[in-house]
């Protein structure tokens, strides 16, 4: 009886301790903690944001020369270091700039083959005084490539032996017990990302570039196709002249299924376009609506895009301009096509 009592209350116990856990014998806000603990990433963010120097410009020159000459760039680190390491090499090569990872164990056992000369690798260890770091730094040398370390000790073996140096140093950790790596690895994937970033843009990577590196899901549909390849052409674009009647511009827009139309002049150059929004709007003018010049219910200058610009944009200029019908125009502004947000769906553009 004893026994099954015990056991009883070590169950009784378990429960009590599951459903609310406490720590110092209170109940553990779990949203509250969540927020102080992100408020220590963010703080040491902003600290690690503003200790940027003179490093980090002779560190993106370092790999702003590699690249353009061809070469590529070699990430390595140890550790929770190694996981962050993949994701900026990632980050990097899908932006143009060719990237590997380098685990140091592997290195030593035929993959430092990897290197090239005018290689850069891009080291990363808070410490910077990592074991299998330290044992590869000679052998990297070897290569004749440069390093670029991040790290938080300016003063480590990894530093000492660098061409550029990036301070990643912060003042805590979030973890409660301040030993985790939190606030370190989450500054050092932010300054991958800021060089990835910088990088891009001192390369002059384009939007045109990055689709042909992601040519797969509705991104790379967005950014490869052009606004041409989607548009409407033909007979599904209604448009009159500027001498055109109300009622003129109803039946463009009948025939053509479509919900605005768009008014040109003898050149085909575009001057407004009228909706049926704007015919609901108009309907309080009276009966003689329908014989009024379409030139005074219109609305002159409409947004409208290049048949040559990414699908992208179009998503874009729906957004910004909160329409549904876009004017697609050629190189000499005559109009060409239009684009429908209903037509967006069904070539996945969203």
């Amino acid at each position: 009886m004893l026994a099954i009592n015990l056991t009883l209350i070590m169950a009784l116990a378990m429960m009590e301790r599951s459903n609310s856990f406490s720590t110092g014998g209170s109940p553990l806000d779990y949203v509250s903690r969540a927020r102080a603990i992100i408020d220590i990433e963010v703080d040491e963010l902003t600290n690690v944001r503003n200790g940027l120097d003179e490093g980090f410009n002779h560190a993106l020159d370092l790999l702003l020369h590699a690249v353009s000459d061809g070469h590529k760039i070699v990430v390595t680190g140890v550790g929770k270091s190694l996981h962050i390491g993949q994701k900026i090499a990632a980050t990097l090569t899908s932006t143009g700039s060719p990237a590997v990872v380098l685990h140091p164990a592997e290195a030593m056992h035929g993959d430092l083959g990897i290197l090239n000369e005018g290689d850069v690798v891009l080291s990363l260890s808070y410490t910077g005084a990592s074991d299998e770091l330290v044992t590869l730094l000679p052998l990297i040398r070897q290569a004749n490539v440069k390093i670029i370390a991040l790290t938080g000790d300016p003063d480590s073996p990894l530093a000492a032996n660098s061409d550029a140096v990036i301070s990643i140093r912060v003042q805590r950790e979030a973890c409660p017990l301040n030993i985790s790596p939190t606030s370190s690895t989450t500054a050092t994937l932010a300054v991958g990302d800021a060089l990835a970033m910088v990088l891009l843009e001192a390369r002059g990577f384009s939007r045109d570039d990055y689709a042909k590196l992601h040519p797969g899901g509705a991104i790379g549909r967005a950014l490869l196709l052009k606004i041409k390849d989607i548009m409407r052409t033909g007979h599904r674009v209604a448009f009159v002249r500027e001498n055109a009647l109300v009622q003129d511009a109803l039946f463009a827009m009948t025939e053509a299924r479509s919900g605005s139309v768009v008014i040109v002049d003898e050149d085909h150059r575009v001057l407004g376009i009228f909706t049926d929004g704007d015919l609901r709007r108009h309907l309080s003018d009276g009966g003689n609506l329908p014989v009024k010049r379409i030139t005074e219910v219109m609305t002159p200058q409409p947004v409208a895009l290049n048949q040559n610009a990414l699908a992208v944009d179009v998503v874009a200029h729906f957004r910004e301009h909160q329409i549904d019908d876009l004017i697609i125009v050629n190189d000499q502004g005559t109009l060409v096509g239009m684009v429908d947000i209903q037509d967006l769906p069904k070539f996945k553009i969203f």
